[in-house]
């Protein structure tokens, strides 16, 4: 779908990616579908935090049609936990390990969701800019 450049998986050097799903799941091939869920990526607007390696890149990858992904700091990870983490059923301690986002303020970008982020849509690899994505979704 678009024509942007890759990331390789030797570029992880232990960092975290912050993963957000951005279009819908209607009419998605298998494969997408099933990669999505190993992501646990399982409605519109959902963001989970993944290491940064080379098996994580690579599911990346293969949605990066449908995901926007970048390197989080740890400022905004912190405001992520604050207002969206939610508390497992089972056990209080531990949080669930994904967080649900609402639609950004301001919208996505100026060609909406179908581009790539290189060409002003909100799709891909977007850097440090995804802390500004999700910002923008709290």
């Amino acid at each position: 779908m678009s024509s942007e450049k890759t990331v390789k998986p030797s570029e992880g050097n232990g960092e975290m990616l912050a993963v957000v799903l951005i279009r819908g799941l209607i009419d998605l091939r298998y494969d997408m579908l099933t990669t999505l869920k190993m992501l646990r990526l399982h409605k519109k607007h959902s963001c989970v935090i993944v290491p940064k390696n080379a098996v994580n890149l690579g599911m990346i990858n293969k949605v990066k049609d449908f995901v926007a992904w970048g390197e989080i700091d740890g400022p905004t990870l912190k405001m992520l936990i604050e207002k969206r983490a939610e508390k497992s059923p089972r056990d209080p301690k531990k949080t669930k390990p994904f967080f649900r986002l609402s639609p950004p303020r301001k919208g996505f970008g100026r060609r909406g969701l179908k581009g790539s982020f290189k060409q002003g849509g909100a799709l891909g690899y977007r850097g440090d800019k995804i802390n500004d994505l999700i910002t923008r979704m709290l």
